[in-house]
């Protein structure tokens, strides 16, 4: 019931808060955030088609029965890993966000972020499906903005922009941010609208992130923290509950493949 409100039970990627723009003469908010060393599982697929990518990412991590991977994992992993040994599938939690990008024209990419407990390609236990491809995400800072309703919605990111353009960042223009954005959704879709936490991320070069550290000095930076590491602790962290699961890889699946026309860019 608390997915229905926004309720998040799913582990995500610890982040840094390096700067906030929240006040009064901000038209839209947007924190700068510094994530370190990651790794996903990702997919491309034909935003035309009446598949996505979800279905494929989520049979690797086990969500659907027996996951579609070499469960290649040592018994000295850390726990909460749920594996088998001698080259049997092994479980992976499910994480979030779920990323969403265009890669190019109709192309769409998509990335199940994995547990940070996977902090090695090594330790990766290895699709059996080609289709799903391995990265390994270098350290990055960004800027991220917070919003509710559906989760593609192409306008945020060109006010995301708008106001990084305000704000006097060089080399941003809409078209850039367009072509370079990612949605990431934190909900399944049948959270109610107003409740649920989507985000669209835009990469920051060093330099663009000397400059907005600069000019706004009095803003937040360091110290605040977030990811799995602040907001969850406990089982909750670990994973969704499994009937909630369930519903939720359903009504997911649903969504992608019903609104695959949104995930254009405009």
């Amino acid at each position: 019931m608390g997915s229905v409100f926004g309720k998040e039970t799913v582990k995500e990627p610890h982040f840094d808060i390096v700067l906030e723009r929240k006040n009064d003469n901000v038209k839209t908010s947007y924190e700068m955030r510094k994530y370190g060393e990651r790794f996903a599982a990702s997919v491309t697929y034909d935003g035309d088609s009446e598949k996505s990518g979800f279905g494929t990412l989520a049979s690797y991590i086990g969500v659907f029965g027996t996951a579609k991977n070499e469960g290649a994992t040592s018994m000295a992993m850390t726990a909460p890993v749920v594996m088998e040994q001698q080259g049997k599938p092994e479980s992976i939690a499910m994480t979030a966000p779920v990323v969403v990008e265009n890669t190019s024209g109709n192309v769409m990419k998509m990335m199940f972020m994995l547990p940070e407990e996977y902090d090695d390609m090594s330790k990766i236990p290895k699709p059996t499906n080609p289709a799903v491809l391995i990265e390994e995400l270098p350290s990055e800072i960004g800027v991220v903005h917070r919003y509710n309703g559906k989760l593609m919605d192409s306008q945020m990111a060109k006010d995301l922009g708008a106001q990084l353009i305000s704000d006097g960042v060089e080399g941003i223009t809409e078209e850039y941010v367009l072509e370079h954005y990612q949605t990431w959704g934190y909900n399944p879709p049948f959270t109610m609208p107003a409740f649920r936490r989507n985000e669209v991320w835009l990469k920051l070069d060093d330099v663009q992130v000397t400059y907005l550290k600069e000019k706004f000095p009095t803003t937040t930076q360091g110290g605040l923290k977030g990811g799995s590491s602040s907001t969850l602790s406990g089982r909750n962290m670990l994973s969704l509950g499994v009937c909630g699961l369930a519903v939720g890889v359903f009504a997911i699946g649903f969504l992608f493949r019903a609104s695959r026309s949104q995930y254009r860019r405009v």
